[in-house]
């Protein structure tokens, strides 16, 4: 009596697949994509600010900017944290990569022209050159004073 064994490797009955299923993988790709869509506009700085408006061809933003808020009673905030006038350069060295890095400012359309140069006083002590100020993107909405047109 003897045993045989069949060595046939090529027998489809019991051959396994060797192919990568990847509606598994879409499926995830899928759902992290409809995370990310959500999660990204929540990222981005939420203080109501009443900008004045811009005609400037608007610059490309980095990564993770870095915004130094002035809001219209006078409160300065990074991001979203209000901070104190004494503390801001203190709480930017903590969040900015180097003083190379792009500071925004925004301010209030109500803010005083002194209160803005004041914050920026306090950068340029700190050592933050590149400051760049924000505005709202688009057309003025009041046109600009007439010239004088009283002749002699």
């Amino acid at each position: 009596m003897g045993v045989s064994f069949d060595l046939n490797l090529d027998d489809d009955d019991e051959s396994e697949i060797h192919e990568i299923n990847v509606t598994p993988f879409i499926d995830v790709m899928l759902v992290l994509l409809i995370i990310f869509m959500v999660a990204a506009p929540l990222s981005t700085v939420d203080l109501p600010v009443d900008l004045p408006s811009a005609t400037a061809v608007p610059m490309k933003k980095p990564d993770n900017p870095i915004y130094v808020t002035i809001k219209a009673d006078l409160v300065v905030a990074v991001g979203e944290t209000p901070v104190m006038r004494a503390h801001l350069v203190h709480t930017l060295e903590g969040m900015a990569e180097g003083h190379e890095q792009r500071i925004f400012l925004r301010a209030d359309r109500g803010v005083p022209y002194g209160e803005l140069m004041d914050v920026l006083e306090l950068l340029r002590l700190g050592g933050y050159s590149k400051i760049a100020l924000v505005a709202l993107e688009g057309v003025p909405q009041t046109t600009p004073p007439a010239a004088d047109q009283s002749g002699p």
